[in-house]
């Protein structure tokens, strides 16, 4: 009986410790009765077996295994129960209260008939959920490793390399086999940098950075370098890993990028953004610099009259020229247009920046040859010292503007700044910006100068003359605010502001009866040249319901002569409107009379300069040849500037169909016209009565 209680205690001890053994692995043993076909399993919590175990199914718990995993674990079992392997082995899919979890599942046949048959087996399982779980990530990871664009190097604590990836090898040209075990080695890399890099990574834990990498096949590539480093649970450093990124075609399109955005895309030379930045530079280190900004004299000329494709093909001629004069230490900037500046650095030297500028106005005068077509050109020079003239770049470049432009007043010529130019520049700004408040405010307004008909002495037509009335400044020259309207092109708004008013003028002076013939209406040559005019002047006569019978169109010889070809086609297009077109200053310009016949005129006015000469043989010759053209040509003539009765008198001689000037009337606003319209009116109305009287 003792020995019966102590076997007994024995086989409690031997189940706690069981017990105890399979609590703290988490695993179960399982044990089969073959033949009873009765399937057991024991955990922590004891024995029991499974229900719904069929005898006749296999393997036993098949019911019970994910059906991805059947056939697997029915060949494997197979193969052990017929004695083909020692024992059984699977990792399968087991389903459980809480859905699929792997397990790796071992046994063996312990009991076998005499016959050999298999009896009984037991085994036992391990939960391995949570290690396929880190062996998915790992696999994740050891793909997404192998399948990146990027390199990967990992190197043990001596640099030797451990392992690379296929991103390594596409952008090295070197194969595993080829590096691995071997010191990392890269050839455009000193070792000395190779050692800094492994300090930084040593001390902070990382390094980032661009290198210059060489092929195996002998090229370069460019990359950006991640290196850092993985320590053991001592902290000692137990690898180094390094992503290399291939930034060669990134880079290559950034240069092109940014050589496209610091070139002028037609002469190839630095462009206006450089020239800033350059200069800014100059500015920052405090170096006497020299600034020459140029232009050619009259270029619009050529691209009017010749095509832009040709005065394009023109300024990459000039840029081939100048650019030989550069150095480490003069560069040569297109700023736009035909406009380029020159820096010349670590100078203030007069005699060096005169005789570059002399050496430009030579290169430039020099015929350029192009398309069976010779170019002589001129350009004008403003040149600038850097402190003295400006401290900086956007001053600077303002003020050789300034210089610039003065030089045009003479042409082909140089000219450094000067405060006086200053001054200058100032004013004409202030007279933009008042042109500008004026277009705004509307103070400018039309004045009237009647036209007086030779053969009988009454009101034939008026010339619209425009006014710039300020209410600080009173009125502003025309000799002043004109000429600089026509170059900011603002003479295109006052322009169409004058021919508006007037045609609204002219028709209610129609309406009422009071006058008869044309208003004249000077055309800037700006206008003229606009691709738009005939669609402005026609929206005009809409929205006014003027007659185009009623309204003339001045332009002067200097305007139709610059591109003649033009200027007949825009002069038939007015004409055929039915709008008159009068050529303004007839004899001060260089029109030929083969052109003069070509061009579809109705008048030709005097200039005044002539009038005024008329008491000399010699301004009496030129009237009468003017008159005498004109009657040839079938136009009539206007006499302008007419102030004295001899000057009226000759005028009557020479039978000019049309006299105007301050012997009849100074220039009337609307209002005074009216009264001067009526006045001509009612004298003609007696004029029968007088006669008979």
């Amino acid at each position: 009986m003792v020995r019966f209680k102590r076997y007994q205690r024995a086989m409690l001890n031997s189940d706690q410790r069981l017990n105890f053994s399979l609590w703290a692995s988490g695993d179960e043993m399982w044990d089969w009765h073959i033949n009873e076909g009765k399937l057991f399993r024991t955990n922590s919590r004891g024995t029991y077996p499974l229900s719904n175990v069929n005898p006749n199914v296999f393997p036993p718990n098949k019911q019970y295994i994910h059906p991805g995993d059947i056939e697997r674990v029915r060949t494997k079992l197979a193969n052990h129960i017929s004695g083909n392997t020692d024992a059984f082995e699977c990792v399968y899919r087991l389903r459980d209260k809480d859905g699929w979890r792997w397990v790796l599942d071992k046994g063996r046949i312990v009991i076998r008939s005499d016959k050999g048959k298999p009896v009984r087996m037991t085994g036992i399982f391990k939960d391995i959920q949570k290690l396929k779980t880190a062996e998915s990530e790992l696999e994740i990871f050891a793909k997404s490793i192998e399948n990146i664009s990027e390199g990967v190097i990992i190197l043990d604590p001596q640099l030797n390399v451990v392992h690379v990836n296929p991103g390594y090898s596409k952008i090295t040209g070197y194969l595993p086999e080829e590096v691995l075990g071997q010191k990392l080695h890269l050839t455009s890399l000193s070792s000395t940098l190779i050692h800094e890099i492994k300090r930084d990574v040593d001390s902070h834990g990382n390094w980032r950075g661009d290198i210059t990498g060489q092929n195996k096949d002998n090229s370069m590539f460019l990359a950006y370098i991640t290196a850092n480093c993985i320590r053991d649970k001592d902290g000692k450093i137990s690898n180094y890993v390094a992503i290399v990124s291939d930034t060669t075609r990134r880079k290559t399109a950034e240069a092109k990028l940014l050589k496209l955005a610091s070139t002028d895309s037609l002469t190839k030379l630095p462009n206006r953004n450089v020239f800033f930045s350059n200069l800014q530079t100059c500015v920052d280190k405090k170096v006497p610099t020299a600034v020459l900004v140029f232009d050619l004299d009259d270029f619009k000329k050529i691209n009017d009259s010749l095509g832009h494709q040709l005065g394009d093909i023109l300024l990459i001629e000039i840029a081939k020229r100048i650019k030989p004069i550069t150095n480490n230490l003069n560069t040569l900037y297109r700023l736009g247009g035909d406009e380029f500046a020159l820096i010349m650095e670590k100078t203030n030297d007069i005699s060096a920046v005169t005789a570059a500028a002399k050496q430009i106005l030579k290169k430039l005068s020099t015929p350029f040859r192009i398309d069976k077509h010779e170019f002589v050109v001129a350009g004008s020079i403003g040149i600038v010292l850097y402190p003295d003239d400006g401290k900086q770049p956007e001053t600077l470049l303002r003020n050789a503007d300034t210089a610039m432009y003065h030089a045009k007043e003479g042409g082909n010529r140089y000219l450094f700044f000067s405060e006086d130019m200053n001054k200058k520049a100032v004013k004409r700004l202030q007279v933009e910006n008042l042109i500008r408040l004026g277009l705004k405010e509307d103070y400018f307004q039309v004045y009237y100068q009647p036209k007086m008909s030779f053969s009988d002495g009454t009101l034939n037509g008026m010339e619209a003359l425009v006014r710039f009335i300020t209410p600080k400044n009173g009125l502003v020259s025309p000799g002043t605010f004109i000429p600089i309207a026509e170059e900011t092109g603002q003479i295109v708004e006052i322009g169409d502001l004058v021919l508006r008013k007037a045609c609204i003028d002219m028709k209610r002076w129609l309406d009422e009866g009071i006058i008869r013939g044309r208003v004249a209406v000077n055309l800037s040559a700006r206008q003229f040249n606009l691709p738009d005019l005939m669609q402005r002047i026609d929206r005009i006569l809409h929205e006014t319901e003027l007659d185009p019978h009623h309204l003339e169109l001045e332009i002067t010889e200097g305007t139709v002569m610059n591109n003649a070809k033009h200027a007949i086609e825009t002069m038939h297009q007015i004409r055929d409107r039915g709008i008159h077109l009068a050529m303004d200053d007839f004899g001060t310009g260089y029109s030929s009379l083969s052109y003069l016949r070509k061009f579809p005129l109705n008048t030709l006015k005097i200039d005044k300069a002539f009038v005024d000469d008329a008491d000399s043989d010699f301004g009496k010759a030129m009237i009468d040849t003017i008159v005498t053209i004109a009657r040839n040509l079938g136009l009539s003539t206007v006499a302008e500037g007419v102030e004295t009765n001899e000057q009226k008198a000759f005028m009557t001689e020479m039978e000019c169909d049309v006299l105007q000037g301050y012997l009849y009337s100074k220039p009337l606003s609307a209002v005074e016209f009216s009264q001067f319209a009526m006045m001509d009116k009612m004298t003609t109305a007696k004029l029968p009565y007088e006669e008979t009287a």
